[in-house]
């Protein structure tokens, strides 16, 4: 019996490797919207093992932003984003930016900042308390 449940567990160890968690993004095209689509119903599975990131295109026209978001290939991605780099002047009428990531839901809405310090800068107070700690040792 035991080695029938550490066969089970084995496979299924294995199963799971080779078949990954499917990326989920969010999907639009050419939207015009105050919330840039980033809702709920906005979001799809992608492809397994092919589509392996997130697009989003945001592209400024007379009429406003409009914005295209989708599921994509994260090779391929970075290939067209590099291509409309020169394209991309964000607030000009006219650019057209494209930018890819490979974490779930990430061509979504932005997480608030939460401090006007850059966020990959230590705090000071925290850096003079890790020196006195560090003294102390």
């Amino acid at each position: 019996m035991r080695s029938l449940v550490f066969y089970a567990a084995l496979c299924g160890c294995v199963l799971s490797s080779a078949w990954p968690l499917q990326m989920q993004c969010y999907h639009c095209e050419e939207t015009l919207l105050e919330n840039d689509c980033s809702a709920p119903q906005f979001i799809v599975n992608c492809t397994a093992n092919i589509q392996n990131a997130c697009q989003k295109e945001v592209m400024v026209g007379v009429n406003g932003v409009s914005y295209r978001k989708a599921c994509a290939s994260f090779t391929t991605c970075l290939i067209v984003s590099a291509g409309y780099q020169s394209f991309c002047s964000p607030g000009r009428v006219g650019s057209v930016c494209i930018s890819c990531c490979n974490t779930p839901l990430c061509n979504g809405p932005r997480p608030p900042r939460t401090s006007l310090a850059p966020a990959h800068q230590p705090h000071f107070s925290l850096l003079l308390a890790t020196g006195a700690l560090a003294t102390l040792l």
